[in-house]
């Protein structure tokens, strides 16, 4: 560029002036220069990321210092709540941790047990929540706390802590992760691009690289390559890509089920514990709306009934793999339904109310997600006052 350009450029980008140039508007800082440095979209991608969050955040404070969630609490908290967990472990030092929404550490799972006592609220297993919603027994709030996948640190770390607090729990098991060979295909793409300094990825029939070479261009190669992943077909396409970056990077993601997930063995022992209660959660881990409705139904009605078989106790309850609007609709609540589910649980956010006893197979939860660890958003979440502006006041969100 021209000096005199530069010149003009820097005179009107305000990230240049010393008015912003504190700490705190690096992420301001960050936006005014996309345009400049950014040309494939890498610092967009990770700014939008980190935007959210601190929107999420400002949200969640904006609640907590006015006040307006102990306001709102009767009208907004419903009947109960459905608490969403995956991972349950100690911190980990790496900067770079795309995945780290997904794990809570010991310590705040103690401090959102003793919350939840101490509002007085009834921690029960999902059979218990469930025959409240049928029989409309509403006399007493709820809570009930469910874990994602069959991570072995559910068994090593959360276990002890549910002991403590004589807290039952539900824990939604991938067949395949138990048998050790299935893809935990998210876990795999932050173990290549950790170990990277640049992927390429094939979109749109064009070969793009995305630099890997610090935290930051990780973090926003990161979500780059699982947005591209999003648009695949199917979850083979997204695991055949995956698995071709491991092996030009060098990641064995045959391995990762077996490092992470429990296995049958182990569940058997898991599942002997009277606080647990073992659920359904497809055999492959699937988007099971981008499936065939035969092959939707052959992934729950096959991972139940491998859990049965494997266990030796009914697996009455479920969870849909993703759980969002483009993964779990009115297709698959009706299939959970058919399948004869008890209850199948969402990722949709939510609190439990009593209109959401129509809707068993479509419920709602509140996720306990690693980037908000914080003691003063548990109230606000357990509130209801946070998913109700998520989802515009309305009471279920079924469609």
């Amino acid at each position: 560029m021209h000096a005199a350009a530069v010149a003009r450029t820097r005179a009107r980008n305000p990230a240049n002036d010393s008015r912003f140039s504190h700490p705190d508007n690096r992420l301001f800082n960050r936006f005014c220069h996309i345009s400049e440095l950014d040309p494939s979209g890498s610092l967009r991608a990770i700014a939008m990321k980190q935007l959210r969050n601190n929107v999420i955040r400002a949200g969640l404070d904006a609640l907590y210092f006015s006040g307006a969630h102990h306001l709102l609490r009767p009208i907004l908290a419903g009947v109960g709540a459905i608490f969403m967990l995956h991972h349950v472990r100690p911190a980990r030092d790496d900067m770079f941790q795309p995945n780290q929404h997904l794990e809570i550490t010991p310590d705040f799972l103690r401090e959102v047990l003793a919350h939840v006592r101490a509002l007085g609220v009834d921690i029960v297993s999902m059979d218990e929540a469930h025959r409240r919603m049928r029989e409309r027994d509403f006399a007493r709030r709820f809570a009930c706390f469910t874990f994602d996948d069959g991570y072995r640190d559910n068994r090593d770390h959360a276990l002890p802590v549910m002991r403590d607090h004589n807290a039952p729990f539900t824990v939604y098991v991938a067949s395949d992760f138990a048998e050790g060979s299935g893809r935990l295909w998210w876990v795999a793409l932050e173990r290549v691009i950790a170990r990277a300094s640049a992927i390429d990825i094939v979109r749109d029939g064009a070969t793009l690289s995305l630099d890997a070479h610090d935290d930051d261009a990780k973090q926003a190669a990161f979500q780059q390559a699982h947005d591209w992943l999003q648009t695949l077909a199917s979850d083979a396409e997204v695991q055949r890509e995956v698995s071709k970056l491991c092996a030009r990077h060098g990641v064995d993601d045959a391995a990762i089920p077996r490092e992470l997930c429990m296995s049958w063995p182990e569940l058997r022992s898991f599942a002997a514990d009277p606080l647990v209660t073992i659920g359904a959660h497809t055999i492959s881990h699937c988007n099971l709306a981008r499936e065939s409705e035969a092959e939707a139904v052959r992934q729950m009605r096959g991972s139940r009934e491998r859990i049965e078989a494997e266990l030796q106790r009914p697996a009455l309850h479920f969870a849909y793999p993703y759980g969002y609007r483009t993964a779990a609709a009115a297709r698959e609540f009706a299939m959970a339904r058919e399948l004869g589910f008890a209850t199948a649980v969402t990722t949709r956010p939510g609190m439990i109310f009593p209109e959401n006893a129509e809707h068993l197979t479509a419920l709602p939860r509140v996720s306990l997600n690693g980037n908000y660890q914080t003691t003063r958003f548990l109230s606000v979440l357990t509130s209801g006052a946070a998913t109700a502006m998520w989802n515009g006041f309305r009471r279920v969100n079924a469609a």
